[in-house]
């Protein structure tokens, strides 16, 4: 995940900002980039730091944009402790040091990571997770498709379905509804009637992404009997603000 529509230009690093990258940030190598399309990139990342970490899907990766203080979050979509390797997958939206970093990304550069850390929790375990996002929730997607221990069901909101489907081949990712955006939310309508089919069943519903959708749909599914430890919500993003991971 990675969304931040008001990115503000990368501050070069001063003395408390290369304290606390030493501090508290692990050394990563970029050893691939592979592009998909104009605004999509999955980056493989490796570091003898990262084989110290027991990863779990839904934990995030923050990436510092030359500062301490500048940083983009992104969920790995994979996690080899054996060899120190992870994979992100990133979208670049407006001209922001986030946008920057990953449209230039080559193999060889460095950078510094926090994390992993908790992002988002589940919840309780059941037959089937069901997860609602749109493109900054992808990698999550992924992430528990290959490492999860329950079927998932995926339901998108997004700008361009065509470059959608592009990544979800690209990744080996079926099964995904792709709904796009529509003028005054429409497209919601579409998605509601089938997490009315799934809320009678024994299934987890994480909300990601647009934080204007996640409150919505968490909405209806509190209408619709759904209890509060089947629903795990975090927004990614929203028009105006950032701060959001």
């Amino acid at each position: 995940m990675s969304r931040s529509p008001l990115d503000a230009p990368a501050a070069p690093p001063g003395r408390i900002s290369r304290t606390l990258i030493r501090l508290l940030m692990k050394q990563a190598r970029i050893t691939a980039v592979d592009r998909i399309g104009r605004h999509a990139r999955v980056l493989t990342l490796e570091s003898e730091a990262f084989r110290e970490v027991a990863w779990q899907p839904g934990q995030k990766l923050q990436v510092a944009m030359g500062s301490a203080f500048v940083a983009r979050t992104y969920t790995p979509m994979t996690w080899d402790a054996a060899v120190g390797r992870t994979q992100l997958l990133g979208f670049s939206h407006g001209g922001g040091p986030g946008s920057a970093w990953l449209l230039g990304a080559v193999a060889g550069d460095a950078c510094h990571v926090f994390g992993p850390r908790p992002a988002v929790d589940p919840g309780r375990t059941g037959a089937v997770c069901v997860l609602v996002g749109d493109e900054t929730s992808i990698a999550l997607a992924q992430a528990l498709a290959r490492h999860g221990t329950v079927p998932v069901q995926c339901l998108l909101e997004v700008d361009d379905a065509q470059s959608a489907h592009a990544v979800l081949g690209h990744l080996g990712l079926t099964g995904v509804e792709v709904h796009a955006r529509q003028p005054h939310e429409a497209h919601w309508a579409a998605m509601e009637p089938r997490l009315r089919a799934l809320a009678g069943s024994d299934a987890t519903f994480v909300l990601t992404g647009k934080a204007a959708t996640v409150q919505h749909l968490r909405r209806v599914l509190k209408a619709l009997g759904v209890a509060t430890a089947r629903i795990a919500a975090k927004p990614h993003w929203a028009p105006g603000r950032t701060g959001m991971d």
